[in-house]
């Protein structure tokens, strides 16, 4: 009788790590998915910024050209193509903000502030994400979420090429 019983309480104590593990998983994927929201927003906003500073009459017709073509490209790719789009965008920015950053009309110069406060933001929701997605990459090789299938059929999170670069 006390052999069945102390039998059940472990069981219960095995069926309540496995459930306390997949819930933490659930929360590290979560914490994934709204980083990486997070970081898209801010990426999207670069883009939209980028494409004012094409507009703007101190760029020349082939740097604002190239700039469109770079905003376009990054807000419309695919998440296959991302990498290569949003560090084309941020090599297009870098050769453009200097052109602008010589007597800047003031609506430039606020946009060009707005670009390096967005770049600083970038910056830090890149290394979050990079960071969520490590922690979770870490939990998911661990034996026990191997062994009894905790991650289900959530795909393993990634981190992007860009994310590596200096924007």
């Amino acid at each position: 009788m006390k052999i069945a019983l102390l039998a059940i309480a472990l069981l219960l104590l095995v069926l309540w790590y496995l459930t306390f593990s997949a819930t933490r998983l659930d929360r590290l994927h979560h914490r994934v998915e709204t980083s990486w929201a997070n970081l898209d927003g801010l990426l999207q906003r670069r883009a939209a910024i980028a494409l004012e500073l094409a507009r703007s009459d101190r760029a020349d017709p082939a740097s604002s050209l190239l700039l469109t073509a770079a905003a376009y490209q990054a807000r419309d790719a695919s998440i296959i193509n991302r990498s290569h789009a949003e560090s084309g965008l941020s090599g297009a920015l870098g050769l453009l903000q200097n052109d602008l950053t010589m007597e800047s009309k003031p609506g430039e110069q606020e946009l060009l502030r707005e670009l390096s406060e967005l770049t600083n933001k970038i910056r830090v929701a890149i290394a979050i994400h990079v960071d969520a997605v490590n922690r979770t990459r870490a939990v998911r090789q661990k034996l026990i979420f191997k062994v009894f299938r905790l991650a289900g059929n959530a795909p393993l999170p990634v981190t992007y090429e860009f994310e590596d670069d200096v924007l």
